[in-house]
């Protein structure tokens, strides 16, 4: 199948990436020229990559096209492409719902939603994808994993919930600055706080058996220090924060 991508930039190079290095990798990829140095990386290291004229050549080569573009300029892009009828889009448009898409596509296409994140590269991300779709979720199975999911209300749920990567990145940041401010070495307190989040994060793909409150108990001794901090964060409303800043982005994506 060939796979056409209007919009080249970062999430593009990760999907582009990972099909590079999987079962997928001798299907043909089309990239339109926006974001030329996105385009040139990937057509000078991807083999199977190459370079549309236009996003109008993009669409008119590709039998799968994905909809890789900012929200803002998304719908000047889009209205102005000519789609075939029965051409598969995937749209990874945040907070452009289907009906819109239809609105903005004359040819009766079939729509999909992704939401993609850079973990694709490495072929280990989980990419929701609604409706359901065989042939969209075989293109993102080979970078990770999908998920199905069968209305919009759910898959906003999923939009919203992916909004936690900035504050993950925080909270590891905060730990890196305070252990900085108590004397450790910048770089080892660093080195320190990367390995140990990125064991939790192994820890949580590795044991899918465990429910998350178990993963939490198995990491705390009663009485303990993990403990002390946990009761402290949750004490001083560091869940509730995260929780109203979900509903926040849940309010802005369903308006």
């Amino acid at each position: 199948m060939r796979l056409g991508f209007v919009g080249t930039g970062a999430i593009t190079r990760a999907i582009v990436r990972g099909l590079a290095g999987s079962s997928l990798a001798d299907w043909p990829v089309i990239v339109s020229p926006r974001g030329r140095a996105v385009a040139d990386d990937l057509a000078a290291s991807v083999p199977s990559v190459r370079i549309a004229a236009s996003n109008q050549d993009v669409v008119d080569q590709s039998d799968m096209v994905f909809l890789s573009i900012r929200p803002q300029i998304a719908p000047q892009v889009i209205s102005g492409l000519a789609f075939r009828n029965g051409q598969s889009v995937v749209s990874l448009v945040a907070g452009l719902s289907i009906p819109a898409l239809e609105r903005l596509i004359a040819a009766k296409v079939e729509i999909t939603r992704a939401i993609p994140l850079p973990s694709v590269e490495t072929r280990a991300c989980v990419t929701p994808i609604m409706p359901p779709n065989p042939a969209v979720a075989a293109v993102f199975d080979t970078l990770g994993a999908s998920i199905g999911v069968p209305s919009a209300v759910e898959f906003d749920g999923y939009v919203a919930g992916s909004a936690v990567m900035a504050t993950y990145f925080v909270i590891v940041e905060t730990v890196v600055k305070w252990m900085q401010t108590n004397g450790l070495d910048a770089t080892d307190a660093d080195i320190y706080a990367r390995g140990l989040f990125g064991n939790l994060g192994d820890v949580l793909r590795a044991r899918p058996d465990l429910t998350l409150e178990e993963l939490r108990a198995g990491h705390t001794t009663v009485g303990g220090l993990n403990e002390m901090v946990h009761d402290r964060f949750m004490r001083e409303g560091g869940g509730q924060a995260l929780a109203a800043g979900l509903d926040a982005v849940l309010a802005r994506v369903r308006a």
